[in-house]
């Protein structure tokens, strides 16, 4: 195709200069039958001809680019830039931009860098006033006998002025309109701006395969700053520009190395560099940074802060350069994941786990794996500070590749055992205290349906008087149905939704041991309530906003309220200190939390072994975790909150807490009482009370029980209603409550 538009451009030239010299040999008899009169008419009709075309072309040189932009445009003209995202610790987590890109001072780049560039893409580029005439002359016939192929005459302020007005350069058009435009813009970009300025913002926009700008190339080819770039590097950037894609150096090392290696002989040739060091600089290795660094840390926690970003700022996150400063604690999110990932692979080399493995579908086509929901075994972990509510680490999913679900924030699963302490909360808060006796005994309710809902036990016993204090510590369920019914249902979703539950809680009696569905994230929420003694905190991922300036565009606010009295707080902490110290979280001290760490926590298993959690936090540190299957399923045989997801909450607080200062212990409130009890009876401890069934216990004033054991006497000692006890005491063990 190019050869022939040659051949027909020069047959129009040819065709173009006979006319003239057939013009000069008109026959005499012509010449001398044309009157000098005739002869003036046709000089001037010609001279006329020649000024309107002239000013035809003088006005359409000032009008083609009337949309093109103005000095005062350009002034105010700023490139877009990539957003940042900075952890807690000030290191960059993640950049969101249409075009990445961040910007650097031409100060900072260095000297070969610079010339490099200017060897390649415009040698004159110190000379010219924006176009460089000879180049542009040597383009069009180049244009015009080559066609396409031929190489571009652009200055670099001719691109830099196509970068930055879109109207100006539509890529697949290479028209002379578009040429007289760009040069256009050249001229006023020139009379705007110094030749370091027009260079500085060119190296700031160019295009290395949709990373933009020296500095982000640098950073995402070499995984330094532009300012530590050597020789061979910069060449190697320099290289991409013409075909971006094509000398890609992670796509095609091969091509690429070929590619810097002409730009080296290029600056050997123009006396840039010595013959020595063009030598060396093209023996150098092609030592790239690798895509694997490019994977993000804390995936699910960047998306989630994407997500509030793009609601509050919609297109202005990919283009403003904006600096968004965030909670993550990098190390504790490294923790996190770790602890993760290793647990799941625990749990799937488990006595019956029979799904597949995270393993087995690695070998799966692509096509077999669902974006939503996936086959194996998933898990999920928050992290915050309960005193500002910092979401210090968060795992949304096992891998963010296969699913960008993150199950952290938007997964809705039952919340089993987990739920148990809002129920008891309820109770206390009610005046009903912790040494309260609750039979732990069959109970059945009719179902609108006409059939009989009994609750059960996890281990299918039932263990008969049991104070409400250790039915916690072991996770009762029927003990904690009867107290949700005697405390009231509504009474406890009212609860919940104080303390953070945002999903509807069913106004049921099953609701008691966790069949309503919670949002993870909520039930973290929820949790700040006991750490805080009262106070709920909204967890945050974001600190503030910045713009390019450094100006606080957004601050964001600590949001915390008092939804529970202390007194009532601290008695719940209490026990559930005693679930992790002896209870169903045992295992978190098992697993090495030494017990001078003061630590609270609840396990929570749905009956249907579908999900597993346990939610455990100190007054300084709240942690959250989930296992289970994104479409439900049995987990496996014997699966528990506290074998399956407390070991990772234990990882992450043994190291915290070897890494940092320990947790203070909760203040207890000075107005709450302590009584020395009988675990059987819930009464004053008496003097024939069994050493090992008689405890402390605390009480809001006006809760506490006033009267002595009425089971260990002089009698005997009596654990069993009816076995030589007094009538009035048998009858009071054995009466339950009326449903």
């Amino acid at each position: 195709m190019p050869q022939n538009r040659s051949k027909q451009m020069t047959g129009a030239l040819t065709w173009a200069l006979g006319g003239l010299r057939r013009i000069r040999k008109l026959p005499a008899w012509v010449r001398a039958h044309t009157s000098s009169r005739t002869r003036w008419i046709m000089v001037s009709a010609l001279a006329g001809g020649m000024a309107l075309a002239a000013g035809l072309a003088w006005g359409a040189w000032q009008h083609i680019c009337d949309d093109c932009p103005s000095i005062a445009q350009i002034y105010a003209f700023e490139p877009k830039e990539a957003t940042r995202v900075y952890a807690l610790d000030g290191s960059l987590l993640h950049e969101f931009a249409i075009e990445r890109r961040t910007a650097v001072s031409f100060a900072e780049i260095p000297d070969h860098v610079i010339e490099t560039f200017v060897a390649v893409e415009d040698r004159r580029f110190w000379r010219h006033n924006g176009i460089d005439y000879l180049r542009s002359l040597r383009a069009f016939l180049e244009f015009v006998f080559l066609g396409y192929g031929g190489a571009g005459g652009s200055t670099i302020t001719q691109q830099l002025a196509g970068n930055m007005f879109s109207a100006a350069v539509n890529r697949q058009d290479i028209s002379v309109k578009r040429k007289l435009r760009e040069m256009k813009v050249a001229r006023s970009l020139e009379s705007a701006f110094t030749k370091q300025e027009i260079l500085e913002a060119y190296l700031n926009q160019i295009n290395f395969d949709g990373v933009y700008g020296i500095q982000s190339a640098a950073q995402y080819y070499f995984g330094k700053d532009a300012s530590g770039l050597n020789l061979p590097e910069g060449a190697m950037l320099a290289a991409m520009p013409r075909a971006p894609r094509r000398y890609n150096p992670l796509r095609n090392p091969e091509r690429a190395l070929g590619r810097r290696n002409l730009v080296i002989t290029v600056l050997e040739k123009q006396g840039r560099i010595s013959a020595r060091d063009a030598a060396a600089a093209r023996a150098f290795p092609l030592l790239l940074r690798g895509a694997s660094a490019e994977k993000p840390t804390a995936p699910y926690f960047v998306e989630w802060v994407r997500r509030i970003m793009l609601e509050r700022y919609g297109i202005r996150l990919y283009e403003d350069g904006l600096k968004i400063y965030t909670t993550l604690d990098p190390s504790l999110q490294q923790v996190a994941d770790s602890a993760v990932h290793a647990q799941l692979e625990w749990v799937e080399r488990q006595p019956g786990f029979r799904a597949p493995t995270y393993a087995e579908t690695r070998d799966w086509p692509a096509e077999d794996l669902d974006l939503t929901e996936m086959p194996y075994l998933q898990g999920m972990f928050i992290a915050l500070d309960p005193a500002n509510g910092n979401v210090l680490a968060l795992v949304g999913g096992r891998d963010f590749e296969d699913s960008e679900y993150n199950r952290a924030i938007q997964a809705v699963r039952q919340a089993g055992s987990g739920f148990k302490p809002f129920v008891y909360t309820a109770a206390i808060a009610a005046g009903i205290p912790a040494s309260e006796i609750i039979f732990d005994t069959p109970i059945e309710f009719d179902q609108p349906d006409g059939s009989i809902w009994s609750p059960r036990n996890f281990t299918g016993r039932f263990l008969g008087p049991i104070t409400m204090r250790e039915a916690l510590v072991r996770s009762i369920n029927i003990v904690a149905v009867k107290i949700g019914v005697r405390v009231g249902i509504e009474t406890i979703a009212q609860h919940a939704h104080r303390m953070g539950i945002k999903t509807t809680v069913p106004r049921f009696p099953s609701t008691a041991i966790g069949a309503a569905s919670v949002k993870p994230i909520e039930m973290a929420e929820a949790y700040t309530v006991f750490a805080n003694l009262g106070i709920r905190v909204k967890p945050r991922p974001i600190l503030r906003v910045e713009n390019v300036r450094g100006e606080v565009l957004w601050d964001a606010p600590i949001e915390r309220e008092e939804v529970l009295d202390e007194q009532t707080a601290w008695i719940m902490v209490s026990m559930m200190r005693d679930a992790v110290d002896r209870g169903s979280g045992i295992r978190v001290r098992i697993l090495g939390v030494p017990r001078e760490i003061p630590v609270a926590g609840k396990t929570g298993t749905t009956n249907d072994l579908y999900d597993a959690w346990f939610h455990g936090f100190t007054s300084n540190l709240v942690t959250t975790t989930w296992i289970g299957f994104d479409r439900p399923a049995r987990i496996r045989r014997d699966a528990t909150g506290g074998q399956d997801a407390a070991p990772v909450n234990a990882e992450v607080l043994k190291w915290y807490y070897e890494n940092h200062p320990p947790p203070p212990p909760w203040s207890r409130p000075d107005a709450l009482l302590t009584r020395e009890v009988d675990k059987t009876t819930g009464l004053l401890a008496n003097e024939w009370c069994p050493t090992e069934l008689i405890y402390s216990e605390s009480y809001i004033p006006g809760t506490e029980p006033r009267e002595s054991c009425d089971v260990h006497g002089p009698w005997g000692t009596l654990v069993r209603p009816g076995e030589g006890v007094p009538d009035s005491a048998a009858a009071r063990i054995t009466d339950d409550f009326e449903f």
